[in-house]
């Protein structure tokens, strides 16, 4: 990564690399944004960043992955508008930076990634959380402070009301375990995970349309509920007195809220059994949580379904579900370790058949969160 620095920049600055990890979901879907709970896992895919001096006033970023070359005056990045393009990223960054006493000198940056792009591993976050240690450096910032940084990146440059399950795990992640996040307080606990359990996320390779959208439209449709129920979020509704308002609700908005309640149990029950070592419970819930993605509220797809229904009909499986936004992008399956090699060859070979697409399978190892990568030999090469 360094050679390719060098050959695109030049220089002889010493060049950094700092890594911020993907996520996957385990359980806790749409819940972020709504203050409720969540259970994701750092990933061993990640962005990387390297860095050096610019020397010319300018901010210079090279997206590796797709070959292209962006430019900006540092004095005038506080003006700079949304692009519509991956450096918009960056650049939100950057502007949330400024507006904390951060002063941004001219830079190179060249980025990797294997966190795929649209399949719901949070690729956005990572490149976030990654590209906000490289313009920081050494300069300290608390870790939560970070996380919350680059969520309003998204929020307020990039246009998407993202919660801040991405960018916490990025920074938050524990090798070997999940991390349950209280979208609330914004405080944390590990998790262990139970041995003879290995996850697995299979990239659908679709991304329909709708899927900005309809993320807006759910924002929305939560806050509509809160509001009809007179509670600050969802995250202060249990399924009884749901049950018991129900009749203040549209039957779209009541589905909803009752995907949000539900799940938020859904996520404590699931800790609870992780904590025991119960693998069959946790796949169950896992299923439960699909099809309340599924049918309440309305963001998965064909591809999805599929890939859930057949994962569960595989040897060796506990429980299978989207993860991430939906409307494509990623399933995560829960499976015996030495059922990993079958289950692998056997939904993608049923995927490709079904679809005419080939499944990108990726082990789901839980990772540490970002920081600066001090042993250069263990970047990956680009993919």
């Amino acid at each position: 990564m360094i050679d390719s620095f060098r050959r695109l920049f030049g220089g002889t600055e010493r060049v950094r690399v700092f890594r911020a990890p993907g996520r996957t979901n385990l359980i806790g879907e749409h819940t972020d944004y709504n203050l409720g709970f969540v259970l994701p896992v750092a990933l061993q895919l990640a962005t990387y960043v390297a860095t050096a001096p610019s020397g010319d006033g300018k901010l210079h970023i090279y997206s590796e992955d797709l070959g292209e070359l962006r430019a900006f005056d540092v004095a005038g990045l506080a003006d700079l508008k949304h692009r519509h393009e991956w450096s918009d990223y960056v650049i939100g960054v950057a502007q949330e930076l400024l507006r904390l006493g951060y002063a941004i000198d001219g830079a190179n940056l060249l980025i990797r990634s294997t966190v795929p792009r649209g399949a719901g591993l949070s690729s956005s976050a990572a490149l976030e959380v990654s590209s906000a240690l490289a313009l920081l450096l050494d300069r300290a910032i608390e870790p939560l402070q970070l996380a919350l940084l680059c969520q309003r990146a998204e929020r307020n440059f990039v246009g998407m009301p993202c919660g801040i399950m991405d960018q916490y795990i990025s920074i938050f992640g524990r090798e070997h375990a999940a991390v349950e996040i209280d979208c609330r307080s914004l405080g944390n606990r590990t998790v262990p995970l139970p041995g003879g359990t290995a996850f697995v996320a299979v990239n659908s390779m679709v991304k329909h349309e709708l899927s900005g959208s309809a993320y807006r439209d759910r924002v929305a449709e939560c806050a509509a509920a809160t509001e009809a129920l007179g509670v600050e979020s969802l995250r202060d509704v249990t399924p009884t007195h749901l049950e018991a308002n129900a009749v203040r609700l549209s039957p779209v908005i009541l589905r909803r809220a009752r995907h949000i309640v539900t799940e938020n149990d859904r996520v404590n029950h699931f800790v609870n059994a992780s904590l025991r070592g119960e693998s069959e419970a946790m796949g169950r819930l896992m299923v439960e949580s699909h099809r309340s993605l599924q049918h309440d509220y309305e963001v998965s797809c064909a591809e999805l379904d599929f890939l859930v229904d057949r994962a569960l009909e595989i040897k060796g499986v506990y429980g299978s579900r989207m993860t991430g936004g939906g409307f494509g992008g990623c399933t995560v399956t829960m499976v015996r370790p030495e059922a990993v090699e079958g289950f692998t060859r056997a939904i993608a070979e049923a995927y490709q058949i079904e679809w005419n697409l080939i499944p990108e399978i990726s082990p789901c190892i839980p990772s540490e969160g970002a920081g600066e990568l001090k042993n250069l030999e263990t970047i990956p090469g680009p993919v």
